[in-house]
């Protein structure tokens, strides 16, 4: 075995070098490289020349390497190679950087509770009773651990009893159809079940949706970053074929490079780029061993601005929102992948995530049977199974996480791809973020703009343009946004936040909504609304317009309007490069982010997601029943 090992992010010859350090790991490692820059662009027209392709696999093979898969789409291959050449590897004029090919995992009441169920929502807002707005408008790809396409919760409710299932794809080289971890089909099942299953009880926002099954974590519940990246690609290649309109990737995996290097970041860039909506779970680290606040723990590709990054909020089982928190388990902001500067010190991206957050504690879904065997979750953790149904293709399990109120946030999106198909992917993130309820007590590094309100984003896009301005500054309604904007969901006013996160603060304002802000054109980042520079947060004057203020930081909120509350987080402690100093885990960093009530992970810090079973299960509370 190589025992050689490189340092986390050793720059060598002015490029970086991400390679784990495991004594124990076999002589050929599996890397992903990214082409050399000027020639490998992420965006919609990017490519990999089979020329470019055997030039890198020419310097594997004089190093002893093997070439792996090549995602032309993405400009990235993974390879196999010993420890002791990455070194070597990383002077080739070919390649821009190297990743190790890390292992990713996963991580009635919806309708009511996030206002989809409304009157005037769910149901058209039109006198036709046979229109639904129940995202029936393309095809949204869950890539996960499968899909049980046989479960009540997947199939359509016509004579035939078709499974929405229409496609499926094994990316882990196991070759399955199907579903034996579970994790995927409930996920499913949280975005488009059924409504005839237990009469609408556990209907999910986009159950007219046509369902892609992309299969990246095996039976064990584990994968790769290639896998995903492949998966990725493959979306991005089938776009057009399939009317891929959104993505919801309920998985990920501890953030380290920064989301300017991270291969994950990189593929779903792309996919946005393309025009597709990309949504992911932001992870479920959000406390440590002990029970304290973690900050720092969104995982990857959740730390990737482009995505709609979604954190768990636990219901307590009502629809009722008013008693709605943050579930102890989301993981929070800002984002920790790092870069390496010169001087050998740590610069981290700090950037505000979570996005918002959903329902995601003890929620009800689909237990997966694979060829008439119960799932491996419902098999290793029984006290997840519910109900009092006997046939399998009707049982019923509660699972927990941020793993399920992605798929949440993926229905809303593409109920607003259904309102109108010429939003883009930011500007419906845009929507979701400006409609949002902030909770009172949280921060933004908890909840993002706030919790999801399907009725506030749906009543928005309906009053927006079919055809998409291009102009800074343009007029983007056809008619007024409502005088009191706010929802009635379950009896309770619900404000909307009426606040879009950029990237060290956010913004504020009902021109976010009135004129096109040029942060919502396709190939640029919401994120490009702000800029920092000499310690100060700023609107760009190119990608904001009209009457809108900026807030520099991180709130905690008092549960009304997004600006309002107190300051958390000043935006120069994220975006500033203060003097280099070791922090206490002997890392050279050029941070200035210090938290008041939790700690801020670093080297060392033990999450408390490692007991994988706590975190399904969920937070001990009120939740969920099933129905009778």
């Amino acid at each position: 075995t190589d025992t050689d090992t490189v340092d986390q992010n050793e720059e060598i010859a002015g490029r970086p070098v991400v390679q784990e350090t495991a004594p124990t790991q076999s002589a050929r490692d599996g890397i992903l490289i990214t082409g050399k820059p000027g020639t490998i662009k992420v965006g919609p027209t990017t490519t990999i020349t089979n020329t470019e392709i055997e030039n890198v696999g020419a310097g594997l093979a004089r190093l002893g390497g093997k070439m792996g898969k090549s995602f032309r789409h993405l400009g990235l291959v993974t390879a196999k190679l010993p420890l002791s050449k990455v070194r070597e590897l990383a002077q080739d004029e070919n390649i821009a950087y190297i990743s190790p090919d890390r292992e990713i995992e996963s991580f009635g009441h919806i309708s009511e509770t996030t206002g989809w169920g409304n009157t005037g929502i769910y149901d058209f807002g039109d006198a036709d009773a046979n229109t639904w707005l129940n995202g029936g408008l393309g095809s949204i790809a869950v890539i996960d651990s499968g899909i049980d396409g046989g479960h009540s919760l997947m199939r359509w409710a016509d004579t035939a009893r078709t499974s929405k299932v229409r496609f499926s794809k094994d990316f882990t080289g196991q070759n399955i159809n199907g579903d034996p971890y579970g994790h995927g089909s409930h996920v499913a099942s949280m975005l488009a079940g059924d409504w005839s299953h237990h009469d609408n009880a556990y209907q999910g926002p986009a159950e007219g949706a046509n369902l892609l099954s992309l299969r990246v974590l095996n039976s064990s519940g584990s994968g790769t970053s290639s896998n995903l990246i492949a998966a990725l690609d493959w979306t991005v290649a089938n776009k057009a074929a399939w009317n891929i309109r959104v993505i919801n990737m309920s998985l990920g995996t501890a953030a380290k490079d920064s989301y300017v290097n991270d291969p994950l970041c990189l593929a779903a860039r792309r996919a946005v780029n393309a025009g597709i909506v990309v949504v992911a779970s932001a992870g479920n680290n959000g406390k440590s061993l002990t029970g304290s606040k973690l900050y720092g723990t969104i995982g990857s590709p959740g730390i990737e601005p482009s995505v709609i990054t979604v954190g768990a909020a636990n219901t307590y089982g009502t629809s009722w929102r008013g008693d709605d928190t943050v579930a102890t388990y989301s993981s929070r902001g800002p984002t920790r992948g790092y870069v390496t500067l010169a001087n050998g010190a740590r610069k981290y991206d700090n950037l505000m995530k979570p996005d918002l957050i959903a329902p995601g504690n003890k929620l009800i879904g689909a237990r997966a049977y694979y060829n008439g065997s119960p799932n491996l979750l419902s098999t290793m953790l029984p006290v997840l199974n519910t109900g009092t149904d006997t046939l399998n293709t009707d049982k019923l399990m509660y699972m927990s996480g941020t793993s399920m109120s992605a798929p949440i946030v993926a229905a809303a999106a593409a109920a607003l791809v259904q309102t109108n198909p010429n939003l883009t992917p930011n500007l419906i993130k845009a929507i979701l973020m400006y409609s949002a309820q902030p909770i009172s007590g949280a921060n933004s590094f908890e909840q993002g703009a706030g919790e999801l309100n399907i009725d506030g984003a749906v009543r928005i896009a309906r009053l927006m343009k079919t055809t998409m301005p291009t102009t800074n500054g343009a007029a983007l309604l056809n008619s007024a946004l409502p005088a009191s904007q706010t929802s009635m969901i379950w009896g309770q006013t619900v404000y909307w936040g009426k606040g879009v996160i950029t990237n060290y603060g956010f913004l504020y304002g009902n021109d976010l909504m009135n004129k096109w802000q040029g942060m919502y054109a396709a190939g640029v980042l919401v994120g490009d609304g702000t800029t920092f520079a000499s310690g100060v947060l700023s609107k760009s004057t190119t990608r904001t317009s009209g009457t809108l203020s900026l807030y520099q930081g991180a709130i905690r909120n008092n549960g009304v309007l997004v600006g309002d509350g107190t300051l958390f987080l000043g935006s120069n402690a994220m975006a500033g490069s203060p003097t280099p100093f070791l922090n206490a885990q002997g890392v050279l960093v050029s941070d200035g982010v210090l938290v008041g009530d939790g700690v801020l992970v670093g080297d060392g810090v033990l999450v408390g997601d490692s007991i994988f079973g706590e975190t399904i299960v969920g937070d001990n509370t009120a939740c969920m029943q099933p129905a009778p």
